[in-house]
């Protein structure tokens, strides 16, 4: 099990995120909004952990078998239309090093094999106890 713990305090609406291997990261609203723009905002970290997972599953799959990939960089676009009650990502993953259109095909499947990508394409159950 993953641990995340976090915090606010009167000062709207800094929030610290610490994990339980002790790093820690700030997430904030934008000054429009009443914050100070410390941090990424929540939705800004829902997408970070969807294109941070993606890269490190491609990464350790390009590395395992040993293909010439110099860089991959992901672009996210989280859109979530409240009136139908839909979220949607889109992801842009540019590969940059040799790679041939079957390599391409298989990176898609792994990219879509990530774990953050699993958790958020199925039932997702949050159980809240106020202490």
């Amino acid at each position: 099990m993953d641990t995340v713990s976090a915090k606010i305090d009167t000062r709207l609406y800094r929030t610290e995120i610490t994990s339980a291997s002790g790093n820690v990261l700030i997430s904030d609203e934008p000054q429009q909004l009443g914050g100070k723009n410390l941090g990424l905002n929540p939705t800004e970290l829902l997408a970070s952990s969807l294109a941070s997972c993606t890269l490190i599953t491609l990464r350790m799959y390009i590395n395992r078998k040993q293909w010439n990939v110099e860089e991959i960089n992901i672009k996210i676009d989280f859109e979530r239309d409240s009136e139908r009650n839909c979220t949607s990502f889109t992801r842009r993953i540019e590969v940059i090093g040799e790679v041939n259109e079957e390599q391409r095909q298989r990176l898609e499947t792994i990219a879509n094999s990530c774990p953050i990508h699993k958790t958020l394409t199925h039932s997702i159950e949050i159980k809240t106890t106020l202490i």
